[in-house]
């Protein structure tokens, strides 16, 4: 494929596989924590970001990311003031992320278009500074999971053993949370702030349906996520498809497979 030759091609594939790598394995403690929207809101908030950054003439992503953070202490101090309805700091944080992005975008009508390839993915526009800020935060969330596995692991399947072990569970959610934001705010250029927390969320939907334990299902998910970006921008690049939906749509196709064949096998 003479595609495979281009340098456009060559950065998308290299922070598809990345992010392929980060997503899943972020994707699976914040399934366990019932948090799998999490990643919509600060999805939401990164563009809000990303467009403030176009208006001030300032690199957009490094400004959607610093959004993502802000919304991620935001969202763990909200969870902490509501215990009782802790979802309520996500859908708070997310009304706010869309209105501040809507007014932003009034005030600055000129780069829509430019904020569009945020909205949608624009994979193939990843320059060099781009896939250095991937490549720094999927080193950054390999490291802390395997550095924290151990902890990880008894803080997201016993808070109250966690607790009584004497483990930080303030530290390790706010750290999760944080890391979220920052896959998240550096994702939504390869699928799309609206797509993008997708591959947070089906790799581990579909691996949970076969895994036969927590370190199986992180393998699965991520082998799902990885095919799914291999593929996806195969063909995309080779019929002229949106590599962003293609990879979403993929992602969908492996769980509803994986669905099928776990009920044909129950019969």
């Amino acid at each position: 494929m003479d595609i495979l030759l281009e340098p456009f091609f060559q950065r998308a594939l290299i922070g598809g596989i990345l992010i392929g790598i980060a997503t899943p394995l972020l994707g699976i403690f914040l399934v366990l924590r019932r948090l799998s929207m999490i990643g919509d809101t600060l999805s939401h908030v990164s563009i809000a970001g990303v467009a403030l950054g176009f208006l001030i003439n300032v690199y957009p992503l490094a400004m959607g990311l610093v959004f993502a953070l802000l919304a991620s202490f935001a969202i763990e101090w909200l969870r902490k003031a509501y215990k009782t309805y802790a979802e309520l700091s996500i859908a708070i944080i997310m009304s706010t992320g869309i209105a501040l992005a809507t007014l932003l975008f009034s005030l600055g009508q000129g780069f829509t278009v430019n904020v569009t390839g945020y909205l949608f993915g624009s994979i193939y526009t990843l320059d060099t500074t781009d896939l250095w800020m991937v490549a720094g935060v999927a080193v950054l969330i390999i490291l802390f999971i395997l550095l924290n596995y151990k902890e990880m692991f008894l803080l997201f399947f016993d808070e109250e053993a966690a607790a009584v072990s004497g483990l930080p569970i303030r530290f390790y959610n706010i750290a999760i949370t944080m890391l979220t934001a920052l896959v998240i705010s550096v994702s939504i250029k390869i699928v799309g702030a609206l797509l993008v927390s997708s591959l947070v969320t089906i790799p581990v939907a579909a691996s949970l349906l076969l895994a036969r334990s927590f370190k199986h299902s992180i393998i699965l998910g991520i082998v799902f996520s990885e095919a799914a970006v291999v593929v996806g921008l195969l063909l995309a690049g080779t019929i002229s498809l949106a590599p962003g939906a293609t990879i979403v749509l993929l992602l969908v196709l492996f769980l509803l497979v994986t669905l099928a064949a776990r009920a044909r096998f129950r019969v």
